[in-house]
This record gives structure tokens, sequence and C-alpha cells, in this order.
């Protein structure tokens, strides 16, 4: 699929998946497009779980009861990240930022190759979930699971969400909002 296809064609898939498995070879392609994302001063910090085993990923998916692309998932990627990153530029450090370009780089691989996801992230935030899933998946205790992605084929095509105008969004050369 060509790029910006792939770009319209993403949404985030909460629905049913398929009984269909998602080969090693096809979550390998996705969490690649994941390292080749950009990260702050090349520092290349988030880092990779990827659960194929049925088991495993039923055990996470059935921790959230509100989410069926969770609970019906073929496969799930975890991005990894530090608690406590260390400063890497004026102080400042870029987990969170490299975490967010990884996920964005997979989610258009995984449209691309013809699968649904749906981005995990401030659930996990809430009742220690991301530490038992951590827990779960060996995840050392000075890092944290920050985003999960579940994968697989879409039962069906769910509904997008209508985004902004370019004017409402985006300017050029200075801030400047529509006048009505």
């Amino acid at each position: 699929m060509e790029l910006f296809e792939a770009i319209r064609r993403r949404y985030s898939y909460r629905g049913a998946f398929e009984d269909k498995e998602v080969p090693r070879e096809d979550l390998k392609k996705i969490v690649e497009a994941g390292l080749k994302a950009p990260s702050g001063v090349n520092g290349q910090t988030t880092t990779f779980i990827i659960v194929d085993d049925l088991v495993l990923v039923r055990e996470i998916g059935m921790m959230h009861l509100k989410n069926r692309a969770l609970r019906e998932a073929r496969a799930l990627i975890a991005c990894v990240i530090d608690r406590k990153p260390e400063a890497i530029y004026e102080g400042y450090s870029f987990q969170i930022e490299d975490c967010a370009a990884a996920v964005e780089n997979m989610l258009l691989a995984i449209t691309a190759l013809g699968y649904g996801s749906v981005w995990i992230d401030g659930w996990l935030r809430l009742e220690g979930r991301a530490e038992k899933i951590g827990g779960l998946l060996g995840v050392p205790a000075e890092k944290i699971v920050r985003v999960i992605l579940p994968v697989g084929v879409p039962v069906e095509e769910g509904p997008r969400k209508d985004k902004k105008p370019f004017g409402e969004r985006a300017w050029f050369n200075s801030w400047s909002r529509a006048i009505k």
C-alpha cells in the first residue's frame, strides 16, 4: 500500500478480529517500522515485546473488558520505555516522543499490511495495569510498558472519525484562525 493511502486508511480499530494468526514475519515487519522511527538525539530508547503466544495474548486482553480489539487480538506489541528516563539533551529526555514516533510508524505498517489496531496508552496508566502486564512479560523493574498495540485481521471496517480541515489546524508562516 502506498504511504499516503496508508495514512488515509489508518484509524483506531476497536472491533472484533478474525480468528486468523498474524505471521511472525508480518509482526517483525511492523516492529521494524517502529525501529526505523526517528528518536531524540538518535537515542533509540523504545524497546518492543512482540506477544504472539495466544494464551498470553488472551490473559492480557481479558484485563480490558471494554476493548474488544485487545480481547480478541491474535498478537500484541508492547512498547517499553524507562521509568525514569535519562536526560540526553539540555536536561530533556525524549522517550515518550520516541515511543510515539515508533507507534505511529507501526500503526501505518499495520494498516499497510491489512491488519487493524488501536493505540492503548491511558488505560495502562490506571490501577497498576502497566506493571501487571510488565510482570507477565518479564519487563525489568526500571522499565515500563507505555503503549500496547493489539494486532489482528478486522472482521469489518470500523467507523472513522472526521478530521478537522487543514485551514482549522494548519497555516503558513504564522498562527491564523479563520474568521467566520
